[in-house]
């Protein structure tokens, strides 16, 4: 999501519908007292996560070479860490979870402990985080500090890894268009969407289903901090990862040393998770706008129109003959608008999808088939994408209540698509299996500050798609002593892995020291992407 709803996943239902202190002594691990959930979920659940993380502290993790398959530097090593299935359940069914890690570059003197990351989602791996100390990023500096953990959530690649469609299929196009004609499209996208909802419940099991909660996953992240040996967390969390942060920020406010939660889901109860999608199909039309801005801008390279309207109109041609035919008998406007969406989420998207739109005009169909079309070819990365998005669906429709009665669904989405029409329905069809969700569906946390909770630092853009600028400032009001960082008139999804000192110094600051600014800060954009 950096998301981690990844780039095919938005729409990859498609068929079915379509985001300080000295170095930390090993074994001097603080288990969660009854009370450590700040008054979230139930004893049971809290002792269960009490009684996990002891018995992670004793066995630590057994670091060894990591599956081939990852393709991961042999300087990483890997990891499994074992949960329970149901922490009101601690002494019965166990899946284990996978975890990595590279030490720290710098000495043992300066070392501070393990940085964990998550990087969104729902259903988004953290496996690939320690490459970053390899490739020398903006993280050089908290890479001589800190070990880099990664970690895939339960239900994710190689952790108990959840199903809700046959990969293959679930890869299939052309798909529907998922803005409808008429009412008889309304009722096929409908059907779908509980189609997969049975299939989640079908593939995944009822046990595991109804366990794939945002609580349990931060349950989970403290085990892993136990195992670990650490005392308190050290923790990044990117898109979804913002909220795993907020949550365990509430339930084990005790626990964490350092946190860093970027490009913020808006944690109020109210947002989780229906209107928080009405949210985004908002903001992600602002900053299509801002692209086909820098398009015309650029106009001399990419030949599109000197103008926002005039790149448009091309947009809804292109839409349109794609529609109408499929380009090359698979990319139809399901599949354009899961390619061309990179570009909202990610400004690193802007100039390839700008030059694959380009040569499009031009007349070379083949750039664009072979950016937007399904690679049938590709078992593993289907499977990736299918697994990713049945955790996706999962996570978000048994964290909270959803709406039941298809005319809400309808009257909001009929609306929003008059002003937002990019994104709107497409993200309608991905979540409708919420509203026929086959398992349980639970109440959001009321992310707050808790006894023992250190300063947070928050770092966001204000024109951010997936994760509007408004999470930011409410979770920010949500944890007391806070501090935000905002980085004006940008929207890149994921700031602080940008090359932005205004952002890079305070951000290593924070993570070495532990020191904020006095107040909040805003900075400028990072650069601009050139074409």
């Amino acid at each position: 999501m950096r998301d981690m709803r990844p780039k095919s996943r938005v729409l990859a239902l498609g068929s079915a519908g379509a985001l300080v202190t000295a170095t930390l002594m090993a074994g001097a691990v603080a288990t969660p007292a009854a009370g450590a959930n700040n008054g979230q979920g139930q004893d049971r659940e809290t002792r269960g996560a009490a009684i996990a993380a002891e018995r992670a502290a004793k066995a630590g993790i057994d670091w060894q070479d990591c599956p081939a398959d990852l393709g991961l530097s042999k300087l990483i090593r890997c990891g499994w860490v074992s949960v329970p299935l149901d922490y009101a359940d601690p002494y019965g069914k166990q899946i284990k979870l996978a975890v990595d890690r590279i030490g720290n570059t710098g000495t043992e003197q300066e070392r501070q402990g393990a940085l964990v990351y998550n990087p969104g989602g729902p259903g988004g791996s953290g496996l690939r985080f320690p490459t970053r100390v390899i490739n020398k990023t903006v993280w050089a500096n908290v890479a001589k500090a800190y070990d880099f953990v990664g970690f895939d959530p339960r239900g994710v690649g190689h952790s108990a890894p959840i199903s809700c469609a046959d990969p293959q299929d679930f890869a299939q196009g052309p798909k529907m268009d998922p803005v409808p004609d008429s009412e008889a499209d309304k009722s096929i996208q409908r059907k779908l969407a509980r189609e997969y909802a049975q299939g989640c419940y079908e593939r995944t099991g009822r046990a595991m289903l109804q366990q794939m909660t945002t609580a349990n996953t931060v349950r989970d992240l403290d085990v892993i901090r136990a195992a670990l040996g650490e005392q308190k967390l050290n923790f990044l969390g990117v898109s979804y990862g913002t909220y795993l942060g907020a949550v365990y920020g509430t339930m084990f406010p005790g626990h964490v040393r350092r946190m860093v939660v970027d490009s913020v889901v808006n944690p109020a109860r109210e947002n989780i998770w229906y209107q928080a999608n009405l949210n985004q199909d908002v903001a992600f039309e602002g900053r299509w706008k801002d692209w086909q801005d820098w398009v015309a801008a650029n106009d001399a390279t990419y030949h599109l129109g000197t103008t926002r309207d005039a790149v448009q109109e091309k947009w809804l041609k292109l839409r349109a003959t794609a529609k109408k035919s499929p380009i090359g008998g698979v990319v139809g406007p399901n599949e354009l608008i899961s390619f061309f969406q990179s570009a909202p989420y990610y400004d690193s998207s802007w100039a390839l999808v700008a030059r694959v739109f380009s040569k499009y005009v031009a007349g070379d169909t083949q750039a664009l088939i072979d950016a937007a079309a399904p690679n049938m070819s590709d078992i593993a990365g289907n499977i990736s994408s299918e697994n990713g998005n049945a955790v996706y669906t999962a996570v978000e429709c048994i964290d909270a209540k959803w709406p039941t009665n298809w005319q809400t669904w309808d009257r909001d989405n009929t609306r929003l698509h008059k002003t937002a029409p990019f994104m709107t329905w497409a993200n309608a069809w991905m979540n409708l299996p919420c509203a026929t969700w086959p398992v349980k569906q639970q109440n959001p946390v009321d992310v707050k500050t808790g006894k023992g909770l250190p300063p947070v630092l928050i770092v966001q853009s204000t024109r951010d798609a997936a994760t509007p600028y408004a999470g930011a400032v409410e979770l920010h009001k949500r944890f007391k002593d806070s501090r935000l960082i905002t980085e004006k008139d940008a929207g890149s999804h994921g700031v602080t892995g940008l090359a932005n000192p205004c952002i890079n110094d305070r951000v290593d600051a924070y993570l070495l020291t532990g020191k904020v600014d006095s107040a909040d800060v805003t900075c400028a954009p990072h650069a601009t992407p050139k074409p």
